[in-house]
């Protein structure tokens, strides 16, 4: 693995073609699909609007904030700034000090049962955090996915600060691959949740299984009130594995995910759609189905997490080792997206958004797939334009 000094690799989307698995850049699923052309996203070739982010934009490392991190997964930014990190295969989460970088374990969860892609993963806090303290975590446990919430009462002890979980949502399906993780609150302060397939590919157009879908949900678990279905989590369906969620300044949903051997996603999610996996893969001209506003072959992409600043997509990538800039102009590319620390920092799981135009991004070579070198895993500082 090259790791040269921090420079910005700037790449059109993929239009060569490649073959392999997309799920974190290993095994996939069975199930043969229709996909898309063979050609990359399309992009407009006038200037964009008004109110577009310039087509070329910039990402600069300015620090490194901490090392030596065991499979992180899941971040989340406290009132104060500080992170909160869990370890999917330790089932641990720790804080990290957003000045010093200081790692301090806050508490186990209990019930985490790691095992290939599961574990525990995606943290959110209660948009009421100020006042209930809650901590929201998706984790894998012997028998199920599982969403629980739990106090964090940074009075007590380090490494006893958290409460014993109070699961809202379970039977989510497990497997070795494709388990989903990541979970997000959205503006209308309900709880959002990315699930997978396990590789059982027919979960994913079945409207009764929670696996392969974006579920949505009040805070205590229910069924959001004005989901597409009365009494049903299924927010979006016809998802592979999904494991970035982020809105945009209009509150636009979007959401990356897993291609098997031909396209990687990025999806603007709406309310009841069909995204179309197992039956098409990328883009496709059959109706039923949405296409992605962006696809990439999964040997540059094999995208995790996603967030939204200074009028783009951020886009963490597994196997492609690097970060995407997708520029949006409403619900369409403004430009060709671009590809930065391509090689630099291994594979790379999580992106958040700190202040205007900072990122916090965490690498993930100690998640079974990557080559750690002394320091890994690390979380950096990133100023972006």
């Amino acid at each position: 693995m090259q790791r040269p000094g921090v420079t910005a690799v700037l790449a059109a989307v993929v239009a060569v073609l490649a073959t392999g698995c997309s799920s974190d850049g290993g095994g996939g699923a069975p199930g043969a699909t229709t996909s898309a052309p063979a050609s990359s996203p399309t992009a407009p070739e006038s200037s964009p609007g008004p109110s577009a982010p310039p087509a070329k934009g910039s990402a600069k490392v300015v620090s490194t904030l901490t090392k030596g991190l065991n499979s992180p997964w899941g971040a989340t930014a406290l009132p104060d700034g500080d992170l909160l990190i869990s370890s999917r295969d330790e089932g641990t989460i720790t804080r990290v000090d957003a000045e010093s970088g200081k790692k301090t374990e806050i508490g186990s969860v209990p019930g985490v049962s790691p095992g290939g892609e599961g574990g525990l993963m995606g943290l959110a806090l209660s948009p009421g955090f100020a006042s209930d303290r809650q901590l929201y975590a998706y984790f894998t446990t012997e028998s199920d996915n599982r969403v629980a919430r739990m106090l964090f009462d940074e009075r007590k002890a380090a490494g006893k600060q958290l409460g014993a979980p109070d699961t809202i949502l379970r039977d989510i399906p497990k497997g070795v691959i494709h388990n989903g993780g990541r979970i997000a609150f959205g503006p209308d302060k309900m709880l959002y949740a990315g699930t997978g397939e396990t590789g059982e590919t027919g979960l994913s157009q079945d409207p009764k299984s929670l696996g392969g879908k974006i579920l949505r949900m009040t805070p205590d678990g229910r069924p959001a009130p004005d989901n597409p279905k009365p009494g049903s989590l299924v927010y979006s369906l016809g998802h592979r594995n999904v494991q970035g969620l982020a809105w945009d300044a209009e509150g636009r949903l979007w959401a990356s995910e897993f291609g098997q051997n031909t396209w990687d996603e990025l999806n603007l999610i709406e309310p009841g759609k069909n995204y179309g996996w197992p039956e098409v893969e990328g883009r496709s001209d059959d109706s039923r189905f949405v296409n992605p506003v962006a696809q990439w072959r999964p040997d540059e992409a094999s995208p995790s997490g996603i967030a939204y600043a200074k009028g783009s997509i951020w886009m963490a990538a597994l196997r492609g080792e690097r970060l995407w800039r997708i520029p949006l102009s409403g619900r369409e590319l403004a430009a060709r997206p671009q590809a930065f620390l391509k090689e630099e920092y291994g594979r790379l799981r999580t992106v958040l958004a700190v202040g205007g135009s900072g990122l916090w991004l965490v690498t993930s070579e100690t998640d079974g797939r990557g080559t750690p070198e002394a320091g890994d895993d690390r979380i950096l500082r990133l100023k972006v334009t």
